[in-house]
């Protein structure tokens, strides 16, 4: 008994000192994660989601829903701990609705960040969305949006994640945030590839339009892009660059390319590793004004971008040994994390 008095004690310290810190610091972390196929077990009749019931295939049901949150929640909390601060936003794709959200948000060890959700409900056929958490006691929000994804050429029934647009303030400056899941390359890279140029231009546009409006404006593009920093979609269409001191006013910035030409990934297959996960910020971020929050990198990384790789994300053994420990394999249970990885930045003032 005197064990777990002591053990939730430390709990509720760390907690404390976890949002302490965070109210001294001048330094706000930024956080995206594809946290693979969160549903809840309920059968929605407007979506394809009886893959995640528990008469369908996969079986899922409450022991292997809370088994997923209390994954996220350690990654979250691992991440909060290792930065001795909560992330003040966090983007997620791949979750079915606000419900799950609220759950995820009302975690033990999450409750004391007070997360508010942004979440709009989109038209993707299995029901998946994208999503932030925000701390209000960091962000000030002022209005979010949800964007339908215009595509030139798609086929008139192709249906994909909406984009979500959140503005705000941090630290009385004004930011501006995407995050999306762009389609995926079923059917082929190459053949598929038009799709995720479309929606890199439409983002590149939007975030254009914000910039024209107010040139202060800081803006970072978070999500899962199915491609790498260096594909066309990304680098191009988007227009983010490599090099961070060879940028133009409305160019942006990705902190992960040369982590991708470094050997760096988020997700594998084949054995290879992608870095699809990305976090692409403005020029006036990357290169931001004296006295105004910018991209930072403590001494020690070599990085800008930081992808979250602790040991308890990997699987330990077997044919997929050295891979994220997923949720699923096929219709077997893992009881895992995500087939990605998280990745985060940091901005200081």
């Amino acid at each position: 008994m005197k064990r777990n008095i002591f053990v939730v004690s430390m709990v509720v310290a760390m907690l404390l000192s976890l949002g302490s810190a965070a109210a001294q610091s001048k330094r706000y972390t930024v956080l995206f994660y594809n946290v693979e196929n969160l549903f809840d077990t309920i059968q929605d009749p407007t979506i394809y989601d009886t893959e995640f019931i528990p008469s369908g295939n996969k079986e899922w049901n409450s022991t292997k829903y809370y088994k997923k949150l209390d994954n996220l929640e350690k990654v979250f909390y691992s991440i909060a701990e290792q930065n001795r601060a909560y992330p003040t936003i966090i983007g997620v794709s791949e979750v079915e609705n606000r419900n799950v959200l609220e759950d995820i948000a009302s975690m033990p060890k999450l409750q004391r960040a007070n997360y508010q959700i942004c979440h709009y409900d989109g038209p993707d056929a299995r029901g998946v969305d994208v999503a932030f958490f925000y701390r209000p006691d960091q962000f000030e929000y002022e209005g979010s949006e949800s964007i339908k994804a215009n595509i030139p050429g798609a086929r008139e029934n192709f249906h994909t994640r909406d984009l979500l647009t959140m503005w705000g303030k941090i630290d009385g400056e004004p930011f501006f945030f995407v995050v999306s899941h762009w389609p995926s390359r079923r059917g082929g890279q190459s053949s598929s590839a038009y799709l995720r140029e479309g929606l890199a231009s439409q983002i590149k546009s939007i975030c254009d339009s914000v910039r024209n409006e107010n040139p202060s404006t800081k803006v970072v593009v978070m999500g899962d892009f199915n491609d790498d920093p260096g594909d066309k979609s990304v680098s191009e269409c988007l227009g983010a660059k490599l090099k961070k001191n060879k940028l133009d006013k409305n160019d942006m910035w990705n902190p992960y390319w040369q982590m991708h030409r470094d050997g760096y990934g988020t997700l594998v297959y084949n054995d290879l590793w992608n870095l699809f996960d990305n976090i692409v910020v403005s020029e006036n971020v990357a290169n931001a004004p004296k006295g105004t929050l910018e991209i930072w990198k403590p001494k020690q990384n070599s990085y800008y971008g930081n992808v979250f790789k602790a040991e308890f994300l990997f699987q330990k053994e077997g044919q997929y040994k050295g891979y994220p420990l997923r949720t699923y394999v096929g219709n077997n249970f893992q009881g895992g994390f995500s087939d990605h990885l998280p990745v985060y930045i940091y901005l200081v003032k």
